[in-house]
């Protein structure tokens, strides 16, 4: 590929393209081009066999302007300071599209999990809060879970900032078990927002639900929860991968089979379908594609065979800019990662929300809720979209940076 992929230059492109579009000064393009601050941490932990390692984390806080910052924590072995930087500043968008009073935030520690007892995991969780405790809080900056982190993690880590504050704090970090104040329908809330996207999306193209093909590349939380919401909502899956292969059945998966075979292993084992490469499966005819795995999966190289009318972007980044163009000119609507992902941010607002209160809603509160923000910010987007002649992406940029934009304004700082 030929195109260059550095996660945080292609936003700090894409935050020029739009700038400009907007007719802002160029000053504001630095401002937003910059985050306000990365720390860089590095602490000792005890091993189990006794010997002490040096693990390196960062904490990036892209724009407090709308209020207080918010981002995941990644345990990844590939984390880098870049990646880390542009994952904040997606945030600030990603909560600007669909109005939360946030800035954004990220975090990571290079470390693999995978290779961790639960011990060496806990560990890390609270020496990496203690080294970043001084720049979050339930005003200033709220991590949640992302890459390989999960509420058992986000309940280590909201003990370790309590016990530094001596006081319980359940505020400070969202997606924690629902015990020590976590929100209902948090765990599945990435997907069911992609659903809600989706749906609107076909309603926009005159498709019906009922029957509509479902390709999704990454069988991880995400995906997995988006198949199993769209095959509820009448949709067909007729294709899945992980990381070892994709499987596909023109007729429709048994999802429930496919979940059985990928809890005991991986997608490989499963018997009942045909295995296609990576490659086939985006390339598939179907209604919806859904990449819900890596960065950069759909680029310029493969962008061209890419066929589906619908590409929704439940991971972070997976289509890099030629492909963008590409799929613009071919006509595909690409619901971009900052709204069809958004509904993990959107309801960590809400159980932070439900701390502040020390009050806690339905599931079917949480879900209604998070339905009428999505579907409102698909609609916003759109028209914008329709007025200004461009894509959806562009257009999701234009809505949350000229929020951002008016609260600097508002705080005088431009």
């Amino acid at each position: 590929m030929s195109e260059v992929l550095n996660s945080y230059e292609i936003v700090v492109r894409k935050i020029k393209e739009v700038t400009k579009l907007l007719g802002t000064p160029s000053h504001i393009a630095d401002i937003l081009s910059k985050p306000a601050r990365v720390l860089t941490v590095s602490f000792p932990v005890k091993m189990d066999d006794g010997t002490i390692k040096v693990f390196e984390g960062y904490r990036s806080q892209h724009n407090d302007a709308i209020g207080p910052t918010k981002g995941g924590i990644r345990f990844h072995p590939a984390v880098t300071f870049d990646e880390v930087k542009a994952l904040s500043m997606l945030m600030t968008f990603k909560c600007g599209v669909v109005g939360l009073p946030y800035g954004g935030a990220k975090g990571g520690v290079i470390c693999d999990p995978r290779k961790l007892s639960q011990a060496e995991l806990e560990r890390i969780s609270r020496a990496y809060i203690e080294a970043i405790s001084s720049i979050i809080g339930p005003d200033k900056d709220i991590p949640a879970p992302d890459v390989y982190t999960n509420a058992k993690v986000m309940g280590w880590m909201t003990d370790a900032y309590s016990r530094i504050n001596r006081s319980f704090s359940p505020a400070v970090i969202t997606g924690k078990p629902l015990i020590i104040g976590g929100s209902k329908g948090r765990n599945e809330a990435t997907a069911r927002g992609c659903m809600y996207a989706i749906l609107e999306g076909l309603k926009y193209l005159n498709i019906s639900a009922e029957g509509a093909t479902v390709a999704v590349q990454g069988f991880g939380n995400a995906g997995q929860n988006a198949a199993r919401l769209l095959n509820a909502a009448g949709c067909k899956v007729v294709a899945v991968s992980d990381s070892s292969t994709a499987i596909y059945d023109a007729n429709g998966l048994n999802l429930e089979e496919v979940n059985r075979v990928k809890e005991q292993g991986s997608l490989a084992d499963f018997d009942r379908s045909r295995q296609i490469s990576h490659e086939e499966l985006l390339a598939l005819e179907v209604d919806i594609l859904i990449p819900a795995a890596l960065e950069n999966v759909i680029h310029e190289n493969n962008a061209p065979a890419v066929k589906a009318k619908i590409v929704a972007e439940a991971a972070n980044g997976p289509t890099t800019p030629a492909a963008d163009r590409i799929l613009k000119e071919k006509g595909v609507l690409v619901i971009p990662d900052i709204l069809a992902n958004a509904g993990g941010v959107t309801v960590s607002y809400f159980e932070w929300v439900q701390n502040l209160m020390n009050f806690y809603w339905t599931e079917d509160e949480v879900n209604q809720r998070l339905y009428e923000i999505i579907v409102q910010s698909f609609e916003r987007i759109i028209k914008n979209a329709e007025v200004h002649q461009t894509d959806m992406r562009t257009s999701a940029y234009m809505i949350a940076i000229e929020r951002v934009i008016e609260a600097m304004d508002a705080r005088g700082w431009i």
